[in-house]
Order: structure tokens, then C-alpha cells, then sequence
């Protein structure tokens, strides 16, 4: 993971925390919301057995991909706080 060189001539230490905190947290609400918008087994039994499962296998995969972008902003934040 690239960490960005905090020095005189790019953005300061603390505005590049906080661009980092603040997309985190903008993630952070996006996977409540995803999580809230869970698959509904009723939504997919027409289309057999099986369905179901992959619709939840499929959503708890996009919930990992966000879970795993939130986790790469804070590992940043962190890295460059202890820069």
C-alpha cells in the first residue's frame, strides 16, 4: 500500500487524516445501509432451492469488498498519523 510523504509542498498531515476518516465513514454508513438491503429469502424461492443461497453468498461478498476498503482507509490514516 502506497502511504503519501506528508512534506511543506503537499496536503498537510492532519487534512490527509481527514480526507481518510471522512471516506471511511461515508463506507462505513454505505455497508449499514448494505447490510440493511440483505437478500430476502420470499424475493428469490420462485427461482428454486438454491437461489437464496446465492444471493446471500453475493451480498455478503460485496459487504466483505466494502468491509476491506474501510479497513484500507484506516490502515492509511493510521500510517500516516505515525509517519
Amino acid at each position: 500500500m502506497m502511504i503519501p510523504t506528508v512534506h511543506l509542498n503537499g496536503t498537510s498531515r492532519g487534512e490527509l487524516i481527514q480526507q481518510l476518516i471522512d471516506a471511511k465513514l461515508a463506507i462505513d454508513n454505505a455497508l449499514t445501509t448494505l447490510q440493511r438491503a440483505c437478500p430476502n429469502g420470499r424475493d428469490y424461492y420462485p427461482q428454486g432451492q438454491g437461489a437464496i443461497l446465492r444471493a446471500q453468498a453475493e451480498h455478503a461478498e460485496r459487504c466483505a469488498k466494502l468491509g476491506g476498503v474501510a479497513d484500507e482507509l484506516e490502515q492509511l490514516a493510521i500510517a500516516i498519523q505515525d509517519a
